[in-house]
Protein backbone atom coordinates (compact mmCIF):
# COMPACT_ATOMS: atom_id res chain seq x y z
CA UNK A 1 0.00 0.00 0.00
CA UNK A 2 2.71 2.41 1.32
CA UNK A 3 4.74 1.77 -1.86
CA UNK A 4 1.77 2.53 -4.33
CA UNK A 5 1.15 5.60 -2.82
CA UNK A 6 4.51 6.58 -3.39
CA UNK A 7 4.65 5.54 -6.69
CA UNK A 8 1.44 7.74 -7.56
CA UNK A 9 3.17 10.60 -5.73
CA UNK A 10 6.10 10.74 -7.89
CA UNK A 11 3.85 10.41 -11.20
CA UNK A 12 1.68 13.36 -10.44
CA UNK A 13 5.10 15.06 -9.87
CA UNK A 14 6.11 14.12 -12.52
CA UNK A 15 3.33 15.44 -14.37
CA UNK A 16 3.25 18.88 -12.33
CA UNK A 17 7.07 19.20 -13.40
CA UNK A 18 6.20 18.85 -17.18
CA UNK A 19 2.93 21.48 -17.22
CA UNK A 20 5.41 23.96 -15.96
CA UNK A 21 8.14 23.20 -18.49
CA UNK A 22 5.78 23.37 -21.12
CA UNK A 23 4.35 26.19 -19.79
CA UNK A 24 7.60 28.39 -19.71
CA UNK A 25 8.34 27.25 -23.07
CA UNK A 26 5.02 28.55 -24.61
CA UNK A 27 6.05 31.90 -22.78
CA UNK A 28 9.61 31.33 -24.25
CA UNK A 29 8.02 30.74 -28.03
CA UNK A 30 5.30 33.77 -27.99
CA UNK A 31 8.55 36.44 -26.89
CA UNK A 32 10.37 35.20 -29.63
CA UNK A 33 7.28 35.45 -32.17
CA UNK A 34 6.53 39.04 -30.76
CA UNK A 35 10.65 39.73 -31.31
CA UNK A 36 10.33 38.35 -34.93
CA UNK A 37 7.31 39.85 -36.12
CA UNK A 38 8.55 43.64 -34.85
CA UNK A 39 12.42 42.67 -37.24
CA UNK A 40 9.91 41.57 -39.95
CA UNK A 41 7.60 44.84 -39.46
CA UNK A 42 11.10 46.73 -39.31
CA UNK A 43 12.61 45.42 -42.59
CA UNK A 44 9.34 45.67 -44.22
CA UNK A 45 9.47 49.46 -43.78
CA UNK A 46 13.33 49.34 -44.74
CA UNK A 47 12.37 47.50 -48.09
CA UNK A 48 9.73 50.02 -49.06
CA UNK A 49 11.80 52.27 -48.04
CA UNK A 50 14.65 51.21 -50.45
CA UNK A 51 12.40 50.68 -53.51
CA UNK A 52 11.20 53.87 -52.76
CA UNK A 53 14.39 55.04 -53.13
CA UNK A 54 15.70 53.20 -55.97
CA UNK A 55 12.08 54.44 -58.07
CA UNK A 56 13.72 57.75 -57.19
CA UNK A 57 17.04 57.34 -58.52
CA UNK A 58 15.51 55.33 -61.90
CA UNK A 59 13.60 58.90 -62.12
CA UNK A 60 17.01 60.65 -61.55
CA UNK A 61 18.70 58.55 -64.13
CA UNK A 62 15.66 58.75 -67.10
CA UNK A 63 15.99 62.93 -66.85
CA UNK A 64 19.39 62.88 -66.54
CA UNK A 65 19.46 60.22 -70.54
CA UNK A 66 17.22 62.79 -71.99
CA UNK A 67 19.32 66.19 -70.75
CA UNK A 68 22.18 64.66 -72.16
CA UNK A 69 20.31 63.53 -75.39
CA UNK A 70 19.43 67.07 -75.63
CA UNK A 71 22.50 68.00 -75.11
CA UNK A 72 24.54 66.08 -77.59
CA UNK A 73 21.66 66.85 -79.90
CA UNK A 74 22.71 70.72 -79.58
CA UNK A 75 26.38 69.72 -79.73
CA UNK A 76 26.00 68.03 -82.92
CA UNK A 77 24.10 71.27 -84.76
CA UNK A 78 26.73 73.48 -83.00
CA UNK A 79 29.20 71.08 -84.84
CA UNK A 80 27.35 71.08 -87.63
CA UNK A 81 26.91 74.98 -88.12
CA UNK A 82 30.60 75.38 -87.19
CA UNK A 83 31.52 73.12 -90.09
CA UNK A 84 29.64 74.73 -92.54
CA UNK A 85 30.57 78.21 -91.51
CA UNK A 86 34.43 77.15 -91.45
CA UNK A 87 33.47 75.64 -94.90
CA UNK A 88 31.80 79.02 -96.34
CA UNK A 89 34.30 81.27 -94.64
CA UNK A 90 37.01 78.76 -96.67
CA UNK A 91 34.86 79.66 -100.36
CA UNK A 92 34.42 83.06 -99.23
CA UNK A 93 38.33 83.55 -98.77
CA UNK A 94 38.84 82.00 -102.35
CA UNK A 95 36.40 84.06 -103.97
CA UNK A 96 38.34 87.04 -102.38
CA UNK A 97 41.46 86.07 -102.94
CA UNK A 98 40.22 85.45 -106.66
CA UNK A 99 38.59 89.04 -106.99
CA UNK A 100 41.70 90.43 -105.52
CA UNK A 101 44.11 88.65 -107.78
CA UNK A 102 41.06 89.70 -110.97
CA UNK A 103 41.72 93.61 -109.87
CA UNK A 104 45.00 93.19 -109.94
CA UNK A 105 44.80 92.09 -113.61
CA UNK A 106 42.15 94.69 -114.34
CA UNK A 107 44.59 97.25 -112.71
CA UNK A 108 47.68 96.47 -114.68
CA UNK A 109 45.32 96.31 -117.62
CA UNK A 110 44.41 99.63 -117.41
CA UNK A 111 47.94 100.77 -116.67
CA UNK A 112 48.80 99.22 -119.67
CA UNK A 113 46.22 100.87 -121.89
CA UNK A 114 46.52 104.49 -120.27
CA UNK A 115 50.59 104.17 -121.10
CA UNK A 116 49.48 103.41 -124.64
CA UNK A 117 47.16 106.19 -124.61
CA UNK A 118 49.85 108.65 -123.17
CA UNK A 119 52.22 107.14 -126.09
CA UNK A 120 49.77 108.15 -128.67
CA UNK A 121 48.66 111.82 -127.23
CA UNK A 122 51.97 112.32 -126.99
CA UNK A 123 53.21 110.96 -130.21
CA UNK A 124 50.04 113.21 -131.98
CA UNK A 125 51.05 116.28 -130.13
CA UNK A 126 54.87 116.31 -131.30
CA UNK A 127 53.91 116.04 -134.75
CA UNK A 128 51.50 118.91 -134.27
CA UNK A 129 52.76 122.36 -135.25
CA UNK A 130 52.03 125.68 -133.00
CA UNK A 131 49.31 127.10 -135.16
CA UNK A 132 47.87 123.82 -135.44
CA UNK A 133 47.91 123.57 -131.46
CA UNK A 134 45.63 126.36 -131.39
CA UNK A 135 42.65 125.08 -133.28
CA UNK A 136 43.28 121.46 -132.19
CA UNK A 137 42.66 120.03 -128.71
CA UNK A 138 44.28 116.75 -127.46
CA UNK A 139 43.09 115.16 -123.94
CA UNK A 140 43.03 111.59 -122.44
CA UNK A 141 39.75 111.51 -120.05
CA UNK A 142 38.71 108.19 -118.79
CA UNK A 143 40.82 105.72 -120.66
CA UNK A 144 39.82 107.74 -124.23
CA UNK A 145 41.78 109.76 -126.49
CA UNK A 146 39.91 112.90 -127.66
CA UNK A 147 40.97 115.08 -130.54
CA UNK A 148 38.85 118.09 -130.93
CA UNK A 149 39.28 119.84 -133.78
CA UNK A 150 37.36 123.75 -134.51
CA UNK A 151 35.05 123.72 -137.44
CA UNK A 152 36.53 126.83 -138.75
CA UNK A 153 40.06 124.31 -139.53
CA UNK A 154 38.41 121.86 -140.63
CA UNK A 155 35.24 122.87 -143.01
CA UNK A 156 34.66 125.26 -146.14
CA UNK A 157 32.73 128.75 -144.40
CA UNK A 158 28.79 127.12 -143.71
CA UNK A 159 29.56 123.93 -145.59
CA UNK A 160 30.17 120.55 -144.42
CA UNK A 161 33.47 120.05 -147.13
CA UNK A 162 36.51 119.76 -145.67
CA UNK A 163 38.63 122.31 -147.03
CA UNK A 164 42.46 122.45 -148.23
CA UNK A 165 44.26 123.75 -145.14
CA UNK A 166 42.66 120.72 -142.90
CA UNK A 167 44.60 118.16 -144.93
CA UNK A 168 48.23 118.49 -143.18
CA UNK A 169 46.28 118.21 -139.80
CA UNK A 170 44.43 115.38 -140.95
CA UNK A 171 47.34 113.66 -142.05
CA UNK A 172 48.86 113.66 -138.70
CA UNK A 173 45.83 111.84 -137.01
CA UNK A 174 45.63 109.76 -139.69
CA UNK A 175 49.43 107.97 -139.07
CA UNK A 176 48.39 107.80 -135.42
CA UNK A 177 45.11 105.69 -136.59
CA UNK A 178 47.18 103.27 -138.45
CA UNK A 179 50.02 103.50 -136.29
CA UNK A 180 47.37 101.90 -133.50
CA UNK A 181 45.29 99.28 -135.21
CA UNK A 182 43.97 97.96 -132.06
CA UNK A 183 42.22 101.51 -131.48
CA UNK A 184 38.99 102.08 -132.99
CA UNK A 185 37.59 105.88 -134.03
CA UNK A 186 34.84 107.53 -133.65
CA UNK A 187 34.37 111.23 -135.55
CA UNK A 188 31.56 112.76 -133.40
CA UNK A 189 30.16 116.58 -135.46
CA UNK A 190 28.92 119.04 -133.05
CA UNK A 191 27.34 122.49 -133.53
CA UNK A 192 26.52 125.53 -131.55
CA UNK A 193 22.57 126.12 -131.09
CA UNK A 194 22.23 128.72 -134.11
CA UNK A 195 19.38 127.14 -136.55
CA UNK A 196 21.12 126.46 -140.24
CA UNK A 197 20.55 128.45 -143.07
CA UNK A 198 18.35 126.91 -145.06
CA UNK A 199 18.04 129.24 -147.84
CA UNK A 200 21.87 128.88 -148.19
CA UNK A 201 23.00 126.78 -151.20
CA UNK A 202 25.71 124.65 -149.14
CA UNK A 203 23.04 123.98 -146.77
CA UNK A 204 20.79 122.39 -149.66
CA UNK A 205 18.78 119.27 -147.94
CA UNK A 206 20.25 120.34 -144.36
CA UNK A 207 17.47 120.59 -141.97
CA UNK A 208 18.79 121.12 -138.90
CA UNK A 209 22.32 121.18 -136.78
CA UNK A 210 21.45 117.15 -136.24
CA UNK A 211 21.67 116.48 -139.98
CA UNK A 212 24.67 119.61 -140.55
CA UNK A 213 26.79 117.57 -137.26
CA UNK A 214 26.33 114.45 -139.02
CA UNK A 215 27.15 115.59 -142.44
CA UNK A 216 30.77 117.19 -141.05
CA UNK A 217 31.35 114.02 -139.26
CA UNK A 218 30.70 111.73 -142.53
CA UNK A 219 33.08 114.15 -144.34
CA UNK A 220 35.90 113.75 -142.31
CA UNK A 221 35.82 110.29 -142.10
CA UNK A 222 35.07 109.68 -145.60
CA UNK A 223 38.45 111.92 -146.00
CA UNK A 224 40.39 109.92 -144.06
CA UNK A 225 39.06 106.79 -146.32
CA UNK A 226 40.08 108.38 -149.63
CA UNK A 227 43.10 110.73 -148.60
CA UNK A 228 44.80 108.24 -146.29
CA UNK A 229 43.62 104.80 -146.84
CA UNK A 230 41.83 104.40 -143.08
CA UNK A 231 40.07 101.13 -143.11
CA UNK A 232 36.79 101.81 -143.29
CA UNK A 233 35.61 98.84 -140.45
CA UNK A 234 37.77 101.19 -137.72
CA UNK A 235 35.25 104.41 -138.78
CA UNK A 236 32.43 105.59 -137.10
CA UNK A 237 30.62 109.04 -138.03
CA UNK A 238 27.70 110.11 -135.60
CA UNK A 239 26.65 114.03 -135.05
CA UNK A 240 25.20 115.56 -131.48
CA UNK A 241 24.02 118.52 -133.23
CA UNK A 242 24.01 121.34 -130.52
CA UNK A 243 22.88 119.00 -127.73
CA UNK A 244 27.00 118.46 -126.15
CA UNK A 245 27.91 121.81 -125.66
CA UNK A 246 31.29 122.58 -123.92
CA UNK A 247 30.10 126.29 -122.96
CA UNK A 248 27.19 127.94 -122.86
CA UNK A 249 26.04 129.51 -126.15
CA UNK A 250 25.57 132.90 -125.17
CA UNK A 251 28.81 134.77 -126.21
CA UNK A 252 30.37 134.27 -129.29
CA UNK A 253 33.50 132.88 -128.25
CA UNK A 254 31.15 130.10 -126.65
CA UNK A 255 29.82 129.49 -129.64
CA UNK A 256 32.49 129.14 -131.40
CA UNK A 257 33.96 126.57 -129.08
CA UNK A 258 30.78 124.35 -129.52
CA UNK A 259 31.71 124.66 -132.73
CA UNK A 260 33.63 120.99 -133.11
CA UNK A 261 34.43 117.75 -134.16
CA UNK A 262 35.64 115.46 -132.18
CA UNK A 263 37.70 112.24 -133.82
CA UNK A 264 37.11 110.21 -130.50
CA UNK A 265 40.04 106.77 -130.31
CA UNK A 266 39.39 103.78 -128.20
CA UNK A 267 40.72 100.81 -127.82
CA UNK A 268 38.83 97.95 -129.30
CA UNK A 269 36.18 96.31 -127.03
CA UNK A 270 36.97 93.10 -127.80
CA UNK A 271 41.25 93.29 -127.83
CA UNK A 272 40.48 95.05 -124.60
CA UNK A 273 38.72 91.47 -123.32
CA UNK A 274 41.60 89.81 -124.72
CA UNK A 275 43.61 91.64 -122.57
CA UNK A 276 41.96 91.21 -119.24
CA UNK A 277 40.97 87.70 -120.25
CA UNK A 278 38.16 86.31 -118.64
CA UNK A 279 36.35 87.39 -115.57
CA UNK A 280 36.22 85.07 -112.75
CA UNK A 281 32.54 83.20 -112.87
CA UNK A 282 30.50 83.56 -109.89
CA UNK A 283 30.26 80.68 -107.52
Amino acid sequence: MKKNTLLLTLLVGALTLTGCASKKDLQNCQNENRELTSNYQDAKEKLAAAQARVTSLEDQLAQQKKDYAALQSSLDKSLNNANSNNINISKLVDQINESNQYIRHLVEVKSKSDSLNMVLTNNLTRSLSKEEMKEVDVQVLKGVVYISLADNMLYKSGSYEINDRAEETLSKIAKIITDYKDYDVLVEGNTDNVPVNASAASMKNIRNNWDLSCLRASSVVQYLIDHFNVAPKRLTAGGRGEFNPLVSNDTELGKQRNRRTQIIITPKLDQFMDLIDKAPEEK
